[in-house]
């Protein structure tokens, strides 16, 4: 009976303290803590110390057991109440109470044991003797009822707050939203994350449990999207819309942005780029150096995670794919699509009036997409700069004998065209108008003379050189224009966008000077091969910045490499062209292909890559727990 008391005596004044230590003198929503925490406080000084300690009022242990019961959730909540104000608390605050808040937890254990209906009566001997002279007694009728609903609603309560503390600091169950993680996760999957290694912290706080787990390249993470703001606001926000989202098992969600959208946070991604290491994306090959290796190399599994022709993964068109069995990855009816007529599927494998492509449409024009794509980087490899840059020049000098808007002072010739009509798009939808413009403006022809060979002079030391020198398999060097292949790529394209743009320019010219019908003009065969490059090249740059990715962390203003700071990583999603990931923003905007051309070519580009810090990262997606049919550990699959 002695500890007995002890225990009650500290789990009172420990509560007490935590009372006080939830005082706000702020008008919102934290002045509600130290009353619900106080109250609380006083119920149970006066069952536990007055009425079953010192009055022996036995009928009150049902009482006593059950607010023990509930002593670590009223506190939790008040000391959530006590941080979801539009001040805080500071560190120091936040930390003891966590400090007492655990004591309060094993106590309230411990008091529990000692309450007990096996235990509790053989504490004292007038407490045993009271229990069996009045036994207690069945209840019937309408107070059974009401007892019943009350065990039950008293279940449901306790099973909400444990599920609660539960998935705070052991795992956490989340749904896949997306695609971006095909074929080891498809949409509406269910995984569970183990977090206790992670150190979670107590709600709104930064205390919590030390950070002891390790990563590696490969692992599945769940991590909080770093492109929404985590101010206060934000964070009570996402407090109580997971909240929520816990007790429904994943069912509702309710975290919404400043648009009323659905929030992609948590975020679901493969650690691709580990810290101390600098990245580059190039033609779908991830690359990677150090600052102790001698230049990049090809990040060492990659390839077996990265998914880009959903049609050769699932082994129809003869791509490699699937696992090492040599079995197809998924069932063909199971496989969402990882293309940009994704959103026009719905039911999968299903024919759909609703929709335009059935499954087969698209995983075939998926599959088409693909060898586009490597055709154009075949041809932007194998570019000869030497020769599209006396080819620009012959364009110009040709076209100018078909011009007759006469000369414009230089400002007049820079202000023919805005940005939006370079726009890559744009320029060869609008051939036809923008070549009658050239043909009969003042400076038109001085413009076109510019569009098509300013980037000549723009790279130092000449194209020649640059064609000349050659090192097979060199992410970076003085061979490539701006020292790495990323932007030695764009600077290629830019080149072939212009030749494309010129040709076509030249041949509206020529035949509207030789008069020849626009009827006539879809018979000429150079032409139509124009607008075929021109459509694989506006193809290809819509679909760029999934594929590629310039160095990261970028080198310095000195040109020195940069590297992932300690404690950060960096994700991508498997299916790469379908996911919206650590390499992006999610707005787009219009910037030059070649920064350093001022008459470039324009394309839409998201790429604003992050690495995301240890204190963001939730825990390893550990299991996947449905569909039943495919429960199992992700991850352990080695795909060729």
């Amino acid at each position: 009976m002695k500890t007995f008391r002890l225990c009650i005596a500290a789990s009172v004044a420990l509560s007490a303290l935590f009372s006080v230590l939830q005082l706000s003198f702020h008008g919102d929503i934290s002045l509600l803590a130290f009353p619900a925490a106080a109250l609380f406080t006083s119920a149970l000084a006066a069952v536990t110390q007055v009425l079953l300690l010192k009055k022996g009022r036995i009928a009150c242990v049902g009482v006593a057991r059950r607010l023990f019961q509930y002593e670590p959730f009223v506190f939790l909540t008040a000391f959530v109440l006590r941080r979801a104000g539009g001040f805080g608390t500071p560190f120091a605050l936040d930390f003891v109470s966590v400090l007492v808040w655990v004591a309060l937890l094993v106590l309230s254990f411990v008091c529990q044991h000692f309450l007990n209906e096996k235990r509790v009566y053989a504490l004292s001997p007038e407490w045993k003797a009271e229990h069996e002279k009045n036994p207690p007694r069945p209840r019937t009728g309408m107070g059974r009822v009401m007892f019943e609903i009350l065990e039950w609603v008293d279940a449901l309560i306790q099973a909400v707050f444990t599920i609660v503390i539960v998935n705070i600091f052991l795992f956490q169950l989340y749904e896949i939203p997306s695609e971006s993680m095909v074929p080891t996760f498809l949409v509406k999957d269910r995984v569970a994350v183990f977090k206790t290694l992670a150190g979670p912290r107590f709600p709104l706080s930064r205390v919590g449990l030390p950070y002891l787990q390790r990563y590696k390249r490969g692992d599945i993470v769940v991590f909080r999207n770093p492109h929404y703001s985590s101010d206060r606001r934000s964070e009570v926000k996402t407090f109580v819309s997971q909240f929520v989202y816990m007790l429904t098992l994943t069912l509702v969600k309710t975290n919404t942005d400043e648009n009323g959208e659905l929030k992609s946070d948590p975020l679901v991604k493969r650690i691709v780029g580990l810290p101390g290491e600098q990245l580059i994306l190039m033609d779908g090959t991830l690359y990677a150096r150090t600052e102790d290796s001698a230049g990049f190399a090809p990040v060492s599994g990659d390839g077996g995670w990265a998914m880009w022709n959903a049609a050769g993964s699932a082994g129809l068109y003869g791509e490699s794919g699937g696992y090492a069995t040599g079995r197809p990855v998924l069932k063909i009816e199971k496989l969402p699509i990882s293309s940009i007529y994704a959103s026009q599927i719905q039911n999968i494998g299903k024919d759909s009036s609703r929709w335009r492509y059935t499954l087969s449409e698209a995983l075939e024009i998926e599959d088409m997409l693909y060898r586009n794509t490597l055709q154009v980087e075949s041809e932007r490899r194998g570019l000869d700069l030497v020769s599209a840059a006396l080819e620009c020049r012959a364009l110009s000098e040709e076209f100018s004998r078909y011009a007759s808007g006469g000369s414009a002072t230089d400002a007049a010739v820079e202000g023919l065209f805005d940005k939006n009509a370079l726009f890559e798009y744009n320029l060869f939808n609008s051939v036809n108008s923008t070549t009658v413009t050239l043909m009969t403006a003042a400076g038109g022809s001085s413009w076109f003379t510019h569009f098509l060979t300013d980037w000549i002079d723009a790279v130092d030391g000449g194209v020649s050189g640059l064609s000349l020198l050659s090192e097979e398999g060199a992410v970076t060097g003085p061979h490539l224009v701006g020292g790495d292949l990323y932007t030695d790529s764009l600077f290629r394209l830019n080149v072939m966008v212009k030749l494309v743009f010129g040709r076509l320019v030249l041949n509206t010219a020529r035949l509207t000077y030789e008069n020849v019908g626009a009827g006539q003009w879809q018979h000429d065969s150079f032409r139509a091969e124009q607008f075929e490059k021109a459509r694989l090249l506006n193809e290809y740059l819509m679909r760029m910045d999934q594929r590629n990715m310039g160095l990261f962390p970028p080198n310095g203003a000195d040109g020195k490499a940069r590297y992932i700071a300690a404690g950060s990583y960096f994700m991508m999603g498997d299916n790469r062209y379908n996911s919206t990931d650590m390499r992006h923003s999610y707005d787009a905007s219009l910037v030059p292909l070649y920064e350093k051309d001022p008459y470039s070519a324009m394309y839409f580009s998201n790429l604003e890559p992050q690495a995301v810090p240890r204190s963001r990262m939730l825990g390893k997606a550990v299991f996947r727990f449905w569909p039943f049919d495919r429960a199992g550990f992700p991850g352990a699959e080695v795909r060729r």
